[in-house]
């Protein structure tokens, strides 16, 4: 691995190179807008208290009994373990979707009864898989009451700001996601008048970069999106969807996908079709996971840490 660095860290070449590593998480800062990545951590959160911290879960798929992973609450009930576990209480947490596996009342019962036991507040958006049911109204009136539209919305926290994006309606051919008219309109009015210095973090549940399209892991009306993020010098960009760690880096956005706590996918390409992956147990857990996000006011910086449940 090559080490060209400036003052303030490594190049958006060395990030790159980064990207495939694995193990028990990488730590990332982001320091003017620019990733670094600063080395694997065996740990959960590294991060000073004075920070905001918050976590990233995504995709628990409860309900989901299938060989790729026969008890995915219980996997969802480990994550949510290493949750209470960790050293620095977040702040808050984000869930990117897929919350339930087919939308019924149960599922999303038990996913509430689980991740309430993390006693933090949570932030959702919806996966395609949590808006299954006719009317597509269990998800709205469990977690998107205020939200606009389909469900999207912001806020601010300790100087950040924060946009929860809906791409999982009217899916577009081969399952890329879509945002629409509307809800990019309102994106573009939320961002007006916001200082340039702002540090914006998004999230959905498709990617809002492309993956890999030929599977739909991708948002066909993102690029809309991005336009408008583009003067910011500090965007992350947060999203599920395709069950594993990956991160790109275009200009002034990061984009990172999370690892599901219920079953892992193959790597883009890799099988004919997307779709739960089995693997031998033993490597099982150390395909599932958490994120946890930091950011230290006046420093710019925003570090990510993906923890597997098992190491």
């Amino acid at each position: 691995m090559t080490h060209d660095r400036h003052e303030d860290g490594p190049t958006r070449r060395k990030v790159l190179e980064c990207m495939t590593w694995a193990g028990t998480g990488v730590l990332w800062s982001i320091a003017g807008g620019v990733p670094s990545a600063l080395g694997i951590i065996d740990g959960a959160v590294a991060a000073p208290a004075s920070g905001l911290t918050f976590l990233q879960i995504s995709d628990s798929h409860v309900g989901f009994d299938k060989p790729a992973n026969p008890n995915a609450i219980g996997t969802l009930e480990e994550a949510i373990g290493r949750v209470k576990a960790l050293p620095v209480k977040p702040s808050f947490m984000i869930h990117t979707g897929d919350i339930s596996h087919l939308s019924k009342a149960s599922e999303f019962d038990d996913a509430d009864r689980i991740i309430s036991g993390a006693r933090l507040d949570v932030h959702y958006v919806p996966g395609e898989h949590d808006f299954i049911d006719e009317e597509q109204k269990l998800y709205r009136e469990r977690y998107a009451r205020g939200a606009k539209g389909a469900g999207w919305y912001s806020f601010d926290a300790n100087g950040v700001h924060f946009i929860g994006l809906v791409n999982v309606v009217n899916l577009k051919a081969g399952g890329l996601g879509n945002l629409g008219d509307e809800q990019l309109e309102w994106l573009e009015e939320d961002l007006k008048g916001r200082s340039t210095s702002t540090p914006i973090v998004v999230f959905a549940h498709i990617p809002l970069w492309a993956v890999y399209p030929t599977w739909g892991w991708g948002t066909d009306d993102s690029a809309r999106a991005l336009a408008y993020l583009k003067r910011f010098g500090s965007v992350t960009v947060l999203n599920g969807h395709i069950h594993q760690v990956m991160q790109k880096v275009e200009g002034n956005v990061t984009f990172h996908t999370a690892r599901s706590t219920a079953f892992p996918q193959p790597a883009p390409g890799s099988a004919p079709s997307p779709g739960p992956m089995k693997v031998p147990s033993e490597q099982l857990r150390k395909m599932l996971g958490i994120a946890s996000v930091t950011f230290n006011p006046g420093k710019q910086r925003l570090a990510i840490i993906d923890t597997p449940l098992k190491g």
